[in-house]
């Protein structure tokens, strides 16, 4: 049987990302996000569970996290989990913690005019350094796809419920 570690969430920031960098310089910033849910118990009554999580997102796409993001932020993160363990300075005992380790962070709230972070909006917005994970990009790091020369997808237009014109073509041009 093959083994998987994949985890999707969305929640909120609880608190703004801070950037930094390890001794050989990748940028790494650590999200902590809230996610909840909600059902109706076997009583009727609306229940509802908070859960906070820590994330931790590096190179490029930990750069864009806190230029773009502050608390309160929405975000889709798609990634793995991953255990950490310590001592315990205090009491010597072994600690252990579970994180996710993101491998792609989606941001989803609308830029705000004045800069950095989230706004109150519920868009889809992302640099574009944020909506493709680091290894299926090409070109520079953090190059759009209008830099590298590929026009953004934009949906043909329909009018009414009926499909664009189509070009004709005389079976006749047809070289095979």
């Amino acid at each position: 049987m093959a083994d998987l570690n994949k985890v999707f969430l969305m929640g909120r920031l609880t608190f703004d990302p801070e950037l930094r960098y390890t001794p050989s310089g990748a940028a790494v910033t650590d999200l902590r996000m809230a996610t909840s849910r909600t059902w109706t118990g076997k009583d009727g009554e609306r229940k509802e569970e908070t859960l906070f999580i820590d994330v931790t997102v590096w190179d490029r796409q930990a750069e864009n996290c806190c230029q773009y993001l502050k608390k309160g932020s929405g975000v889709h993160i798609e990634g793995a989990l991953k255990m950490d363990t310590w001592d315990d300075k205090t009491t010597g005992e072994k600690r252990s913690k579970i994180r996710v380790s993101a491998d792609r962070v989606q941001f989803l709230d609308r830029r705000s005019d004045g800069g950095g972070g989230g706004g109150g909006g519920d868009s889809d917005y992302a640099p574009p350094a944020a909506r493709e994970p680091q290894a299926r990009r090409s070109g520079p790091a953090g190059a759009s796809s209008e830099s590298r020369g590929r026009a953004p997808y934009s949906p043909p237009s329909q009018s009414a419920g009926r499909r664009a014109a189509e070009p004709e073509t005389d079976d006749e041009d047809i070289p095979f």
